[in-house]
């Protein structure tokens, strides 16, 4: 890579850095003290992947899908999972129009940029399914015709984890196809009064100014994966992953799908550093979300309280840390 071209990623970083951290700014009008989990969700968002949020409710887990749907010029759809709900309830129905003697396909609540899945383990298995191809592929295929969803597009899902009755778990096949799992958390102190004194009069999503444009979210994506990765960053992203599939305490480690979100969310998060290539942290950062849901930990292993998260902790611990060179080095 010649220096010219160094310096344009550069610059074209630094563009990104900026756009970025206005938009992490602009939900964090709404969503105080969470800079962190903010910034998760946007390179979720950034690396075209999908995010599933486990927490109790009211902590603002619709609210952050809608400041982002709102800060990027995005149309965003709420569905309710309930266990009456059906497949095509979601991606939607072809329905026989009299007058021009042909079915017309009518889109379902799918068909937006940013798709909040309320209460996601509610739903019966049939219809969880029905976002398995449109989350992969980014289309829903009826009776036989594909239909692609609008760009950018990702499933932000919510689950309880307090209230599991007449809940259907999530299997294995669906969570690997999110990018990330997070829990927001309650706010500090501090946060929390600034809630309630900005309760009345503060910022309410629908006065939220429009950041940055769909077309700016799709160039900020394609940027992110041009982002220079040194062959020893290859190479620890694959031993940090496989180092899960040999691990006493787990019965299923992390697949391929996982080594290519992690380092699909570290391009974006160097990027969002005003970085044109990455370097250990930018993985070490996002191990923990982008990883720790793929595993399945034995049931000897969950007696002792032991999950997902601790097992990516001690991969981090003792798989050797390389020294990545910047681009063009």
């Amino acid at each position: 890579m010649t220096g010219g071209q160094v310096r344009e990623l550069e610059a074209l970083a630094g563009r990104f850095s900026q756009m970025f951290g206005a938009l992490a700014s602009n939900v964090e009008r709404v969503i105080r003290g969470k800079r962190e989990k903010v910034e998760l969700a946007l390179v979720c968002l950034l690396s075209e992947g999908h995010l599933l949020v486990e927490d109790v409710p009211g902590v603002g887990k619709t609210t952050l899908a809608r400041a982002i749907s709102a800060s990027v010029e995005a149309k965003w759809a709420r569905i309710q999972f309930t266990p009456d709900l059906l497949p095509s309830d979601i991606t939607g129905v072809s329905i026989f129009n009299q007058g021009a003697n042909a079915f017309e396909f009518h889109p379902g609540p799918i068909f937006a940029n940013l798709v909040v899945a309320d209460e996601i383990n509610r739903g019966s298995p049939k219809t969880q399914s029905a976002l398995l191809e449109v989350m992969e592929e980014r289309r829903v295929t009826v009776e036989g015709t594909p239909h692609p969803v609008p760009r950018p597009f990702m499933v932000m899902a919510t689950q309880n984890p307090v209230d599991m009755d007449g809940t259907y778990p999530l299997p294995e096949a669906q969570l690997d196809r999110f990018l990330m799992r997070i829990s927001m958390g309650y706010p500090d102190h501090r946060s929390e009064v600034a809630v309630l004194a900005g309760a009345p009069s503060g910022a309410a999503i629908e006065q939220l100014p429009v950041v940055v444009g769909a077309a700016d979210v799709a160039r900020m994506v394609e940027f992110a994966q041009r982002l220079h990765v040194a062959p020893p960053l290859l190479d620890y992203v694959v031993r940090l992953v496989a180092s899960t599939r040999e691990h006493a305490d787990l019965r299923l480690g992390a697949s391929p799908r996982a080594s290519l979100a992690l380092l699909r969310a570290a391009r974006v998060r160097a990027a969002a550093a005003g970085r044109a290539y990455l370097v250990p942290e930018d993985v070490k950062s996002l191990a923990v979300p982008v990883l720790a849901h793929r595993l399945i930990v034995t049931p000897e292993a969950e007696l002792r309280g032991r999950s997902g998260a601790d097992v990516v902790g001690e991969a981090l611990a003792t798989v050797p840390t390389p020294q990545a060179a910047p681009a063009g080095v």
